[in-house]
């Protein structure tokens, strides 16, 4: 019963916190879709802060309402005025509020690569623009092989997008995994990992392509969650996890990682997925040693 009252009540906070800050937010990016130039800037500033504050209240129920024990590991030079780039291992939806605990208010506010055609999506798309989301143009091979003319302005429209970060400081997250793990994927892939899915080099290349000049390093996080199992919403919002673990390496970014076309150079696309396949390798056993720690403490 305890579990129930706790959950309804954080659930309708956190839903009480999205209903009151989202009206700001869209009222700030209905202004910057009007103004141009640095007053565009201040508006997208406005947003982020907006959005900033928004994730602080859901920390904040989060430290009052449930007993989670956030352990952040490495945050200690973190910086909002440095540009990030931010992989993670994915293994359910609470993954995006253990980034936020680690993250929010200490690098700038934390972004994901969309696809353009969300834009249109009511209101959220109006929100993600407003919160400076980059929107990618990706074309498929079929798609290239018929119109070979538009080689090339994929990343060009996608660059474009992300040109204000020359302005302004960024964190882009991106899961190499491409979903959440589950035991039944592992099986299914063969993963050579013992707690992570195969990532796929091919996301991460196209950021570093379209921003890898703006990067200045790169944020490697484990999460790890109580034996090893993936929690749901409803367990974090009732009271259900007992501990999380953010772990977070801080890793320089080498020119060499976007120096190349990654889908036409072959051998750049061996010595980037050799890259990813090693950052992965170290996770796993990264995240051995985190599993193993929190045994013991738990």
């Amino acid at each position: 019963m305890r579990r129930l009252l706790t959950g309804t009540c954080v659930a309708l906070l956190l839903l009480l916190n999205t209903v009151v800050m989202i009206v700001p937010l869209l009222i700030c990016a209905l202004i910057k879709l009007v103004l141009k130039g640095r007053y565009r800037d201040y508006a997208s500033a406005g947003v982020m802060w907006v959005a900033e504050t928004w994730a602080e209240i859901d920390k904040r129920i989060f430290a009052v309402c449930v007993p989670t024990q956030w352990d952040i590991r490495g945050a200690e030079n973190l910086r909002r005025d440095t540009s990030y780039l931010t992989i993670s291992n994915h293994q359910s939806w609470v993954d995006i509020p253990a980034l936020m605990e680690a993250l929010n208010r200490r690098t700038p506010f934390f972004k994901f690569f969309l696809k353009r055609e969300l834009i249109w999506v009511p209101l959220l798309g109006l929100a993600w623009w407003g919160l400076d989301y980059p929107f990618m143009k990706r074309y498929s091979k079929a798609f290239l092989a018929k119109h070979p003319e538009l080689k090339g302005k994929d990343l060009e429209i996608t660059k474009a997008a992300c040109e204000l970060y020359k302005r302004q400081p960024v964190n882009v997250v991106n899961y190499l995994e491409g979903t959440r793990f589950t035991a039944a994927k592992h099986t299914e892939q063969k993963s050579p990992y013992r707690y992570l899915l195969k990532p796929k080099a091919g996301g991460v290349a196209f950021v570093l392509a379209a921003m890898g000049e703006q990067l200045d390093a790169l944020l490697d996080v484990t999460i790890v969650y109580p034996g090893g199992k993936a929690p749901g919403f409803w367990d974090l919002v009732s009271g259900g996890i007992s501990q999380v673990i953010v772990d977070i390496q801080v890793r320089p970014l080498a020119p060499e990682l976007w120096s190349d076309d990654y889908e036409t150079d072959a051998a750049f696309r061996k010595t980037l997925q050799a890259w990813v396949n090693t950052l992965w390798a170290e996770k796993d056993c990264r995240y051995e040693q985190l599993i193993q720690g929190m045994r013991k403490t738990v």
